[in-house]
């Protein structure tokens, strides 16, 4: 009786330390190949892992975030998926530097024409977006990923302050501070005038560096061509003393 009480304790306990130790499933994310910095453009990489051992997956759709609109996406291609951009006029219009957008990216799909990502695989799906907004810390996008076994696994559940990760959680796109020199071509009045002051200074200083040059090599000459005058002047003047 006893030995069997020991055993089902062992088993619980063993159990509860595979739940423990097993890995967290894989699951959809976003991330940035480099910075992506507020108000700049960027690379960001959709990352999906293949969680079925008996199925392929083949299609991805990723959601974008209606509430800070991304007017410029742009996919890398990728051999044996084709992939379709969609736009959408936005309910009002926006401004940004100094550009009315009224319309924006909403979905961006990718459809294999192949085997898709197999068991134990993963792929990477590359877009170019931009320009980033300059008013939140992250972008929370909707992936939405069907198996060949018409399986679709909705990556949508937004994460909680204080709260466990869901199940199926919504890839984040983390974004830091605006850099100082955005890659949207927009540079400050004083960088411009410092750019300029240092072009001329180094400009004047190269020219009366070059004008000392000058200077020195014609003294130079002129001291050579008066001491040869003197030479010979002393040969002369002790050629003619024997004569006098």
């Amino acid at each position: 009786m006893k030995v069997s009480r020991i055993a089902a304790v062992g088993a619980v306990a063993a159990s509860a330390v595979l739940g423990l130790s097993a890995p967290a499933f894989a699951h959809v994310t976003v991330q940035p190949d480099g910075p992506a910095a507020k108000g700049d453009y960027a690379t960001v990489n959709f990352k999906v892992p293949n969680e079925r051992d008996n199925a392929s997956t083949t299609k991805l759709e990723v959601n974008f975030p209606a509430d800070h609109p991304l007017a410029s996406v742009m996919p890398q291609p990728i051999d044996g998926w084709s992939v379709k951009v969609t736009k959408s006029k936005l309910a009002k219009p926006l401004t940004m530097h100094g550009e009315k957008i009224d319309e924006a990216v909403t979905k961006v799909t990718w459809t294999a024409s192949g085997k898709g990502i197999e068991p134990g695989f993963f792929q990477k799906f590359p877009l170019s977006v931009g320009a980033l907004p300059e008013d939140t810390d992250e972008l929370v996008f909707k992936a939405i990923q069907t198996y060949s076994n018409k399986e679709v696994v909705r990556w949508i559940e937004p994460q909680k302050e204080g709260a466990a990760e869901p199940e199926n959680p919504a890839p984040v796109l983390a974004l830091s501070a605006a850099s100082e020199e955005g890659h949207h071509g927009s540079s400050s009045t004083e960088d411009a005038s410092a750019s300029k002051t240092a072009a001329k200074n180094t400009t004047e200083a190269a020219s009366s560096s070059d004008s000392s040059d000058t200077t020195a090599r014609v003294l130079g000459v002129v001291g050579i061509v008066v001491g040869a005058a003197g030479v010979a002047y002393g040969v002369l003047a002790g050629r003619r003393r024997p004569n006098a």
